[in-house]
């Protein structure tokens, strides 16, 4: 069964720590530590989605001792693309030129280039891409997906303290090294939700120019709508995966060694997978309606109802904006339910034990958007083999979500030897030592002033060199971003990467 054999990460060096920030905008730190985490990077300097992309890819290669002629599948899921004609063709451009000047030959001809897009989903999606192409015409051959994103909020607006930015690569293969993934036992689910955390083009009209060239990818969303949104396709895809697997419902969440799930802040993760045992139990057997009732007792909440509102049909998200109803939580008594059921020791068995694996690593890295559950594993997988955990055999979930709205669900096995491919995961050296920014810095970086930030020196990664401006009968390369992979330390230059050279 094809699988995941390796995965590797690139961070940029630019951190804001949270504690940082809750003082420079007066925000409670207790609280925004326990829901949000403690920090989240920013794309520096000469840096776009593409270069995280390639920087990431490079890494996996040199991690694993990839023969890049081996490579069959080279996929890119984003949502913060910024060319709207190629995609994942750019990354493997990058990649020959650096094995070029390390001697090696170059990524295969014959290599697919697809990028996919969906939101947060986009990676998940080119995941079950590469899994289909093992699985048929490439079955001989390797299959890399990675997953790069900027995840960029206005300053002043609810998401800012959820922003981030990073990429995580996977290498996949039909004899995997680390999870085989059931893909036939995935479930999906998709309904158009109409303003669930969109990226219209029409954000870009009237856009101020930025110094760095880039453009500002600030998203429309509504939080609480987009919050109830993440709830209901979740359940979907659990009830999609669920109704191909053996055991009851409600036994599942029991028996599912750990879980790793699409996560834009830390306590959300959380909350989804909760909320879809509490759906899980309402749309049960008389045993399942049972033991939710005596949790509705215990935290003296009506269950009567509480089925009412979570049992069978799923709400009409649409109608709910129809009605300007978008702003009010879909499912409020299961919500106070579990913040009742919290603290007790069922909640810690089946949810904060079930998501603990990596959970705290996850905290340093911010919103990676369609990055943050490969994150996730690769984190599960490095804590797990730190502390010496036994865990082949076991059965894993994956559970993406991208607004807009869909989800996935992946059931894993862990993969005997997972030791060996584990212990070359990148974690702790993607971390690194990154340069913190005051708020000065960061408002710049934010706003696209780059000049104002003394920039880390790149070190065995890719840059942006320039940005085209020509607009001529002859030639034309206007916005066209040129790369350049630094073999080593170098000295930065003061100029910004819009500069003509």
């Amino acid at each position: 069964m094809p699988g995941i054999s390796g995965l590797a990460l690139y961070l940029p060096p630019y951190r804001v720590q949270l504690a940082d920030w809750c003082k420079w905008n007066d925000q409670p730190w207790d609280k925004i530590k326990n829901v949000v985490g403690r920090s989240f990077r920013m794309r520096g300097p000469e840096q776009s989605v593409y270069t995280l992309a390639a920087n990431a890819v490079w890494r996996l290669i040199q991690a694993y001792d990839i023969d890049p002629a081996d490579i069959g599948y080279l996929a890119l899921g984003t949502e913060s693309s910024s060319d709207n004609s190629a995609g994942a063709v750019i990354v493997k451009g990058m990649i020959d030129d650096a094995l070029a000047v390390h001697g090696q030959s170059r990524v295969s001809r014959e290599c697919e280039v697809p990028e996919y897009k969906h939101a947060c989903l986009g990676g998940v999606y080119a995941l079950k891409g590469a899994l289909r192409y093992l699985a048929t015409d490439g079955r001989a051959r390797k299959a890399i997906v990675v997953c790069s994103d900027i995840a960029e909020y206005e300053r002043g607006s609810s998401g800012e303290p959820t922003q981030g930015a990073g990429a995580v690569a996977m290498l996949l293969e039909a004899e995997p090294r680390l999870l085989e993934v059931d893909l036939a036992g995935s479930g999906s689910a998709s309904d158009y939700r109409m303003v669930d955390f969109r990226k219209p083009f029409a954000r870009f009209r009237g856009q101020p120019q930025r110094h760095d060239g880039q453009m500002q990818d600030l998203p429309v969303f509504n939080g609480r709508y987009s919050t109830s949104c993440y709830v209901d396709a979740t359940r979907h895809a659990m009830n999609a995966m669920l109704a191909k697997q053996s055991d009851r419902h409600v036994d599942y969440f029991h028996s599912v060694d750990a879980v790793f799930m699409h996560r834009p802040y830390h306590r959300m993760p959380a909350a989804g997978w909760a909320m879809a045992y509490l759906f899980a139990l309402a749309d049960g057997d008389q045993t399942s309606i049972d033991e939710l009732r005596d949790h509705c007792a215990r935290a003296e909440i009506d269950a009567d109802a509480l089925v009412a509102e979570i049992a069978g049909a799923a709400p009409d998200m649409r109608a709910r904006v129809a009605d300007g109803a978008s702003g009010e939580d879909a499912f409020p008594l299961a919500a106070e339910l579990l913040r009742r059921m919290r603290h007790t020791d069922e909640y810690r068995r089946l949810v904060d034990e079930k998501l603990s694996l990596g959970s705290e690593m996850m905290r340093d890295l911010g919103n990676l958007y369609t990055a943050a559950l490969p994150a996730w594993l690769a984190a599960g997988f490095v804590q797990a083999n730190c502390d010496g955990l036994s865990m082949a055999g076991q059965r894993w979930l994956a559970l993406g979500y991208g607004s807009g709205d869909a989800a996935e669900a992946l059931p894993m096995t862990v993969v005997d030897g997972w030791e060996a491919a584990a212990e070359r995961i990148n974690f702790s050296q993607a971390l690194g030592t990154p340069l913190d920014l005051n708020a000065h810095q960061y408002a710049a970086l934010h706003d696209g002033h780059p000049a104002s930030l003394d920039p880390v020196p790149a070190r065995d990664e890719f840059v942006v060199d320039h940005i085209g401006r020509q607009d001529t009968p002859g030639f034309r390369d206007i916005g066209i971003e040129y790369y350049r992979y630094v073999p080593g330390v170098r000295l930065v230059r003061r100029k910004t990467a819009t500069d003509d050279r």
